[in-house]
């Protein structure tokens, strides 16, 4: 996938950068490129649900910023990215050690775009599915 902005990683590095959710659930970006993010987040137990599984919530969020920052990836420079829609399958209870959020683009388009991410769950010698998403991401226009 070709990006039509050539900045586009400073600019996705700089918008995360600025979203204080992710700063309180110390999730990182861990991977930008055209069509594609990833992000980490470690295991940690003020984020669990009653049975020690990291909360439902937790997943779906940062499944929703790795496929709002992959759409963001291939839009025009100084534009921005809102969620227009997702559906989110929990497959298995999240558990591991840290937890990885994959993004890529299924479909771009000017206005909306698709996108697919997959959270897996990892420990030492393991990485597990933990949920699917499918999500519509849309562009805002340009920022002044």
């Amino acid at each position: 996938m070709t990006p039509l902005n050539p900045s586009f990683e400073h600019e996705v590095r700089q918008s995360f950068a600025q979203q204080s959710i992710m700063k309180l659930i110390g999730a990182s970006l861990s991977f930008v490129e055209p069509g594609v993010v990833e992000i980490t987040l470690p295991y940690r137990q003020d984020l669990t649900q009653q049975n020690g599984y990291l909360h439902a919530g937790i997943v779906t969020t940062i499944a929703d910023s790795a496929c709002g920052y992959a759409a963001f990836t291939l839009m025009a420079a100084g534009s921005g990215v809102l969620s227009v829609e997702f559906k989110v399958n929990l497959l298995r209870p999240a558990k591991g050690e840290e937890f990885l959020a994959r993004a890529e683009v299924i479909k771009a388009g000017k206005t909306l775009t698709v996108v697919r991410a997959d959270v897996f769950a990892l420990t030492e010698n393991n990485r597990t599915l933990v949920a699917t998403m499918q999500g519509t991401m849309m562009c805002v226009g340009t920022r002044s």
